[in-house]
């Protein structure tokens, strides 16, 4: 049975009562509109720990663009529906008045590695994203949490941070899940017309193929994408590009198949 948690004390008091009975814990925070790329890492957590904890919260302060905000997907239910079926065992649903009581006064900021890529396009993405992330591995409390390597820029920041506070869970990455065309699955997916769902994959296909950085951006707006950068950086190639207003983000190693 999935037990829904919408307060931080009840959920509290459940992996006190966990702790107790010596269940270990993994965790997966999402902001729902949930695929099956989230569905791997919860079968990965299921796989590896006794309880699985997933939350479900759009972070308003990573976002840049409040029109992004609003028009990001809420499925709240279906997702639920979806952790059900996957024999999740608990979710967290919190407010952003519960993760947010200083108003967004206390944040977490990385001085180096945070400013380029995402960072240098999405200026104060990373400080919302480590802030909330930072509240909610304190929260859960759990062994190990899992994020995927699709958001390979906010993989190692969060390894990072977790590694220079001291904060006992172990980080785990897990490999990009891919529709068959090669198009990383993400919640944006959703919003992108027929026309442009179709055009998407060349993204990860250019990102593979081209021989350098500057001959992807090159293909990429020949193609019709807007490109936001397309860097390489130790040893993968990142990519950043919109197609209308849908953004979309990639990453693959270099010499190899991501």
């Amino acid at each position: 049975m999935t037990r829904v948690f919408d307060t931080l004390p009840a959920w509290r008091a459940e992996r006190l009562a966990q702790r107790r009975d010596g269940l270990s814990l993994g965790f997966v925070p999402t902001m729902g509109a949930l695929h099956e790329g989230h569905l791997s890492l919860v079968r990965r957590s299921r796989a590896e720990n006794d309880r699985t904890l997933v939350c479900i919260f759009v972070n308003p302060t990573q976002f840049d663009d409040p029109g992004d905000l609003a028009g990001y997907p809420r499925t709240t239910e279906d997702d639920l529906g979806m952790l059900r079926a996957e024999g999740t065992e608990s979710v967290l649903l919190p407010r952003d008045v519960e993760l947010y009581p200083d108003g967004y006064r206390y944040r977490v900021t990385e001085t180096e590695r945070s400013r380029v890529l995402e960072g240098g396009s999405r200026p104060g993405h990373f400080d919302g994203v480590l802030t909330v992330v930072m509240k909610l591995l304190q929260i859960a409390s759990a062994e190990r949490a899992y994020f995927g390597e699709k958001d390979w820029q906010q993989l190692m920041l969060v390894r990072g941070m977790a590694e220079a506070f001291f904060i006992p869970t172990t980080i785990v990455g897990c490999p990009t899940v891919r529709e068959a065309d090669g198009l990383a699955l993400s919640s944006r997916n959703r919003r992108l017309p027929p026309s442009d769902r179709e055009k998407a994959p060349q993204f990860y296909r250019t990102l593979l193929s081209a021989p350098t950085a500057g001959a992807a951006c090159r293909d990429l707006r020949a193609a019709g994408f807007a490109v936001d950068y397309v860097e390489d950086r130790a040893g993968r190639r990142f990519g950043a590009v919109r197609l209308g207003d849908v953004r979309l983000i990639d990453n693959v190693p270099l010499g190899g198949r991501g």
